[in-house]
């Protein structure tokens, strides 16, 4: 239908006309994601329209058809002016139930009929949220009218009835929230300080995973013979976790104290333990869980290992680390995944595993027994392989900076940041960026204190140690010397052909020769040659 067309039926159409008309745009453009720019200010005039019906009092029908129409229009960003005024986002507002500003029960008592079901009104709802939640996406300017007419109040209002909301009402209210707190982050500090935003998430998650506490901080373990958690259940919790992962991104000063945080490592990880309907899902929600926890305190934790009821291992102090096996199971699962984003489906829990093994003795300690057991057999190099710590070792040499760097220092904490023995396990050819990065590259340790205990080498690496080549971390095959029946006259030649070679590349600045300094780090080579040698007392293991 002629957009021209449209609106000049509208000019003078009653309720029931608009509604026919504006059905007929739908079935034409309910798949439309692309439009003619051409018919751009056409469209505007349009939201215009829908939005001057949706102010009167109309049944709920032909608002629901309104706001079907606007929702195809706020696909496109550049017709969403007169959506994106106070009176526009009101209307919205009022009609998605989430009493927005001052002004906002009079919009949203607008259109309410006495003989309007609860049906009717979910319809509306949901279509005003939806609705909500693209033009916020797309507009910049309906952002900052969405924070002058306070939505996130009506959103956290909201949050109070989850217990008895629809699915999909929950959804797109949990959607909104996180698109406002993503795009908004001046928005944060006043969502957790004023609107206690992380407590009213943390009280939705819990009611929608269905956590029964056995301890105060442990969760009941889940049924292993129940069924997989229910899809709609699982789509709400994401939507918490995401909106909770922008809300704890820094720290915007909320009320919430170590007990509270502690109270979401826990509901986090009886997520970890829960399954979904599909593969894909599980993984996914364990995404999302995995980046928040990336966001907690680091002291909290030890929730994850300390479930007194459920038991753990003797081995490891009595705690259960049957969380700690679902992230190293989530992390080779990530690292076998075919043309994936290492940075953004790896790194997160990476991190986690980093950080948890630098803080938690018993974390470090059954995660090195997974990816570093001790070697037996090194006559093959660390990066070949499809062990854990062969793929591991091969990240050390990403291409993504943050790729490679993570890698490398989750193993040099799984090491006990130890250059010694993180070069036993991956070679100095692929530690050598994180020795740089770290001015490490004259041995040593890092900065973090560890236990004393350590294991053991096997009898077979101690009688290959010998032969090992530093660089490469593994015995290589004996290779004929290339010099060998070279005279004497002949090495001095090529020697001289080398040193030629590489002073030309030097002095064309191709290449800068580097020596290492005393303390460890790089530097032009003529520096390190002045520097004087300094005595080192200490002792590196």
């Amino acid at each position: 239908m002629d957009l021209n067309t449209v609106l000049a039926q509208l000019e003078t159409a009653d309720e029931e006309e608009t509604e026919k008309f504006l059905r007929q745009y739908i079935r034409e453009n309910s798949h439309t994601f692309s439009f003619d720019p051409e018919e751009e200010s056409l469209r505007s005039k349009l939201c215009q329209s829908v939005l001057s019906v949706l102010g009167r009092r109309v049944k709920p029908s032909c608002q629901k058809t309104c706001l079907e129409t606007l929702r195809i229009l706020s696909r496109d960003k550049r017709v969403l002016a007169p959506v994106a005024t106070r009176e526009g986002m009101l209307i919205l507002g009022g009609l998605a139930r989430l009493n927005a500003g001052e002004e906002g029960d009079d919009n949203q008592n607008i259109s309410q009929e006495d003989t309007q079901s609860e049906e009717e009104e979910r319809v509306v709802v949901v279509e005003a949220l939806k609705c909500l939640c693209n033009v916020v996406y797309n507009s910049p300017a309906a952002q900052q009218v969405s924070v002058d007419v306070q939505l996130v109040h009506g959103l956290c209002a909201t949050l109070r009835t989850a217990r008895t909301w629809h699915h999909e009402v929950g959804l797109f209210t949990l959607r909104l929230l996180f698109l406002v707190s993503a795009l908004r982050p001046d928005v944060r500090g006043v969502l957790r300080r004023e609107w206690h935003a992380v407590r009213l998430l943390t009280e939705v998650l819990e009611h929608t995973l269905d956590v029964s506490w056995v301890g105060p901080y442990e969760a009941a373990r889940p049924d292993p013979q129940a069924l997989p958690m229910p899809a709609e259940d699982n789509e709400r919790a994401m939507e918490a976790l995401k909106a909770l992962f922008n809300l704890t991104l820094s720290d915007t000063g909320g009320e919430e104290d170590d007990h509270h945080f502690r109270l979401i490592a826990a509901i986090l990880r009886h997520s970890l333990m829960l399954k979904t309907e599909t593969e894909e899902k599980t993984e996914e929600a364990h995404s999302h869980a995995i980046n928040l926890l990336n966001n907690l305190p680091v002291s909290c934790l030890d929730v994850l290992i300390d479930v007194p009821v459920q038991g753990g291992l003797e081995i490891y102090g009595g705690k259960n680390m049957d969380a700690v096996q679902m992230l190293i199971d989530f992390m080779a699962k990530r690292m076998d995944k075919q043309g994936s984003n290492y940075k953004e489906g790896l790194t997160p829990v990476l991190s986690l595993l980093t950080e948890g093994s630098r803080h938690h003795r018993e974390i470090r300690r059954y995660i090195k027994a997974q990816v570093l057991p001790p070697l037996k057999d090194v006559k093959i190099r660390p990066e070949i392989g499809t062990t854990t710590r062969n793929k591991l070792v091969r990240l050390m040499t990403h291409v993504d900076m943050g790729v490679k760097q993570t890698a490398a220092e989750f193993l040099f904490v799984l090491c006990k940041e130890s250059v010694d023995n993180l070069l036993k396990y991956t070679g100095y050819g692929n530690a050598a960026g994180l020795l740089v990065a770290r001015g490490l590259l004259a041995g040593g340790r890092g900065e973090t204190q560890y236990s004393e205990d350590e294991d053991s080498d096997t009898e077979e690496y101690k009688s290959a140690k010998p032969f090992i080549n530093p660089i490469t971390g593994h015995v290589e095959e004996p290779m004929p010397n290339p010099i060998e029946e070279m005279t004497e006259e002949q090495k001095e030649y090529e020697a001289q052909k080398l040193v030629n070679m590489f002073d030309k590349l030097s002095r064309q600045n191709v290449i800068r020769p580097m020596g290492v300094r005393p303390d460890g780090t790089l530097a032009p080579l003529e520096e390190t040659l002045c520097d004087p040698p300094e005595d080192s007392g200490s002792d590196s293991d």
